[in-house]
């Protein structure tokens, strides 16, 4: 057997090393890898049929709608609340008192909130009215938090209700108000209550002037997905039944919720920006996909090596995601590998760059892996 490889039936104590590569796969593709297929298709040309389709995956609708892109924050969301029960819970198995674990989670939602308002403003003095306080690693931040919480103080079959809990009361929430002006169940970007709230309540400006995509309201369900990552967590580490068994489950209930998502969407469309609850089974549905493959294949059949690529990203995701507002990556590249560019010359020359930019940034990650810096929150 490869002595590189994880065994096949992991003890519940030890690392995930799928979850950390299935977070470096996902932030892979928000570092620069979107950029790659972007420019495969803009060098091709419109002929390029098949590069056209994948670019297109890496936008967001406009809207309604859903394309591959729109997992990246979610399934990022969903594995933090899959290391949960290895991180909060070892702690409480230890002893640790509820009431210091608590401190410790509100603490860490806290800074996440404030990381992503310096990540949308910059370290600068400006009027609150220019500030935009919501945010991605504020979104994380909240629903991580509140997630938490609800895993501190309930057991299992308590997480599940509130999971269901949240993306009903959300439904019903929409289904029956609006904002001011329009009709009773109104999910346009205007006419929609969550983001009406959100206009009301939120100081500074949001994100497309009368909506964000990470406002307020639509925090609510996304603490259903962090929960759907503590479930899946406590079953990894907590049940029983066999690795393949588990494997198992994952796919069926992620297939069961990607059907479901469908159907709720014939009445409450997939919408990221309103983070609405058919969006919640479909990412669901996906990321459980996902990680059942990954885990699979990682930490049940311990194929491991291939992955440390990924792994690098993942166990310093936070760090390269704030990395972009303070260094300029596309300077270093260009100062470092810019020869390659001039070398292959027009038109993939715009491809050798993107994937240079994406060495560069993962140079920087082994570097910080090699020397054991890791941005933990």
């Amino acid at each position: 057997m490869n002595q590189n490889a994880v065994t096949a039936t992991p003890a519940p104590s030890q690392r995930l090393y799928s979850l950390d590569a299935l977070r470096g796969f996902d932030m892979f593709w928000i570092m620069g890898a979107e950029e790659i297929v972007h420019s495969m298709y803009k060098a091709g040309g419109s002929t390029s049929s098949f590069w056209g389709a994948f670019s297109n995956q890496l936008t967001h609708p406009a809207w309604n709608g859903f394309h591959a892109y729109d997992l990246i924050f979610p399934l990022f969301l969903f594995m933090a609340g899959v290391a949960t029960p290895y991180s909060v819970g070892r702690e409480l198995e230890k002893g640790k008192s509820r009431q210091s674990l608590l401190w410790r989670v509100i603490k860490r939602g806290l800074i996440l909130v404030l990381l992503g308002i310096v990540a949308n403003n910059g370290l600068k003095i400006m009027p609150i009215s220019e500030v935009r306080f919501p945010s991605v690693l504020g979104r994380i931040g909240l629903a991580y938090m509140f997630a938490n919480i609800i895993y501190l103080y309930t057991k299992e079959r308590a997480q599940m209700i509130w999971f269901w809990a949240l993306i009903i009361g959300y439904w019903l929430l929409l289904k029956f108000t609006s904002a001011p002006g329009f009709a009773p169940g109104d999910l346009t970007m205007e006419g929609n209550f969550a983001s009406y709230v959100d206009r009301l309540l939120v100081p500074g400006h949001l994100y497309l002037g009368i909506h964000d995509p990470e406002g307020l309201m639509s925090t609510i369900p996304a603490i259903s997905t962090g929960l759907l990552g503590i479930l899946t967590g406590n079953l990894l580490k907590h049940n029983p039944m066999s690795p393949v068994k588990k494997v198992r489950l994952m796919a069926i209930v992620g297939i069961v919720f990607l059907a479901l998502a469908q159907l709720w969407n014939l009445d409450f469309p997939i919408n990221k920006n309103l983070w609405t609850s058919s969006f919640v089974l479909n990412v669901g549905g996906y990321s459980l996909l996902l990680l059942s493959i990954f885990y699979y294949i990682i930490d049940v059949l311990g194929y491991k090596k291939w992955s440390f690529f990924f792994r690098i990203i993942g166990m310093n995701s936070i760090l390269i995601y704030l990395s972009g507002h303070f260094i300029d990556w596309e300077y270093s590249t260009n100062a470092l590998l810019g020869w390659l560019g001039q070398l292959v010359g027009e038109p993939y020359n715009m491809v050798v760059m993107a994937i240079c930019y994406v060495m560069v940034e993962w140079g920087f990650l082994y570097f910080m892996y090699k020397k054991k810096v890791f941005l933990r929150v």
